[in-house]
C-alpha cells in the first residue's frame, strides 16, 4: 500500500463543511487505489487568531514541512482584516515552500448551465506566478491621518520567476492543445510588463507551442465572450488571480473552481484549496458546493502521482453534474453539501 501523509488546515467558514466532503470522497477512491492516507488536522483559522493573535504558531511552516501535501478548506472571516488573515497564513506557506505554480482549470461539464449564451466547451487552465509579481511585500504607508497620507507598493519581477512560470505554462499547453496565451499589459504598465513579455518571447522561442499575448483587459472581455478559444492562459500574481475567478464564474460557480498551489521540484509539499474563499454569508448552512474542494482532492492525488485515481474522481463530478438530479442552491439545486458529496462518492462505483 503506497501511503501519503497530508496535513489538513479545515481554516474557516464553509472550508469546515467542504473539507470533510473532499476527505469523504477521497477515502472512497482510496480504498479503491489501496492508498494510504494519513490526515493530521491543523486547527488555523481566523477563529485561532482572535483567541491566540495569530494565524499559525511560531513553527507552523516547522509543522508542515515534513508532510506530501497541504490541504486547506478557506481563509477569512469578517472580524479580521482580509489582509491580516492572508499573510499570516496562505501567503507564508505559499513562499515558504516555494509554491510558486498556481494552477486553477476551469471547466463547463455537461448538464451544467452556464451563466454565457454559449454550447461552445469551456476547457481552460489558469497558470498563475505565485509568489511574486504584484503581490510583494515591499511598500509602506507614509503620513498615516494626515492630508498627505500616501501609500507605495513595489512590484517584483525576477528573471528566474517569471522564467519558471512561463516554462511550467509551456510543457502544460505542449500537453494539451499546444496553444498558450500570456497576459499582459505592457501598453501601460512600462517597466514590468515589457520585462515580462520579453522573458515570455525568449522562453517560446524554440518551443513547439503557438504563443500569443493579450492585453489583460482585453482578455477578460474574450474570456467572457467567447471562453472556449482558450486553452491555457499565463499571467502574473495578479491577473492570473483575476483571471481565474473570472473563469471560474462563466463555467457556472465559483463553488466549482479548485487549485494547487505546487512545488513543481517537489523540494517542499504543496498545497491544494478551493478557490471560493470562507463565504460567510452561507457558512453553517450546510449548502457549499463541495465540488471546489473535491476537485482540489483529485489535483492533490495527481500531484502525489495517482493520475488514475484524481481521474475518477473527476469523471464522478462530471457525472454527478450530467445526471442533473442532486444540485447545490449556486447552481440551481437544493441538495445539502452532505447529499453532493453522497452522489459523488456514488458515482465512484
Amino acid at each position: 500500500m503506497t501511503s501519503h501523509r497530508i496535513a489538513v488546515i479545515p481554516g474557516d467558514g464553509i472550508g469546515r463543511e467542504v473539507v470533510p466532503a473532499a476527505r469523504a470522497v477521497l477515502d472512497a477512491v482510496a480504498a479503491r487505489h489501496a492508498l494510504g492516507l494519513d490526515y493530521v488536522e491543523f486547527d488555523w483559522s481566523c477563529a485561532g487568531y482572535l483567541r491566540e493573535g495569530a494565524m499559525m504558531p511560531p513553527d507552523g511552516l516547522d509543522l508542515l514541512r515534513p508532510f506530501d501535501a497541504i490541504f486547506l478548506g478557506a481563509v477569512g472571516d469578517p472580524r479580521v482584516a482580509d489582509h491580516v488573515s492572508l499573510w499570516g497564513l496562505l501567503i507564508p506557506i505559499r513562499r515558504a515552500f516555494r509554491q510558486y505554480v498556481n494552477l486553477r482549470p476551469a471547466r463547463l461539464f455537461p448538464g451544467v448551465e452556464g451563466p454565457l449564451r454559449t454550447d461552445a466547451p469551456i476547457d481552460l487552465v489558469v497558470v498563475r506566478e505565485n509568489v511574486e509579481g504584484e503581490y510583494s511585500e515591499i511598500g509602506g504607508r507614509l503620513s498615516r491621518g494626515f492630508p498627505d497620507e500616501m501609500a507605495v507598493q513595489e512590484s517584483v519581477f525576477t528573471r528566474p520567476g517569471v522564467t519558471r512560470i512561463v516554462d511550467y505554462a509551456l510543457a502544460l499547453a505542449a500537453n494539451r492543445s499546444g496553444r498558450l496565451v500570456s497576459a499582459t499589459k505592457s501598453n501601460g504598465i512600462v517597466h514590468t510588463m515589457p520585462f515580462w513579455d520579453e522573458v515570455v518571447a525568449e522562453r517560446a522561442e524554440n518551443s513547439v507551442v503557438e504563443v500569443t499575448r493579450e492585453h489583460i483587459d482585453a482578455l477578460c472581455a474574450k474570456v467572457v465572450l467567447d471562453p472556449g478559444r482558450f486553452d491555457v492562459i499565463v499571467g502574473s500574481n495578479l491577473f492570473g488571480d483575476i483571471l481565474s475567478d473570472l473563469a471560474a464564474a462563466v463555467t457556472g460557480s465559483i463553488g466549482m473552481a479548485p487549485s494547487a498551489n505546487l512545488n513543481p521540484e517537489r523540494e517542499f509539499p504543496s498545497m491544494f484549496e478551493p478557490v471560493h474563499g470562507s463565504a460567510p454569508d452561507i457558512a453553517g448552512r450546510g449548502v457549499a458546493n463541495p465540488i471546489g474542494a473535491i476537485w482540489s482532492a483529485a489535483m492533490m492525488l495527481d500531484h502525489l502521482g495517482h493520475p488514475g485515481a484524481a481521474a475518477e474522481i473527476v469523471g464522478a463530478i462530471a457525472a454527478t453534474l450530467a445526471e442533473g438530479r442532486v444540485r447545490t442552491p449556486d447552481l440551481g439545486g437544493e441538495a445539502t453539501t452532505g447529499e453532493f458529496t453522497d452522489a459523488v462518492v456514488a458515482a465512484l462505483g
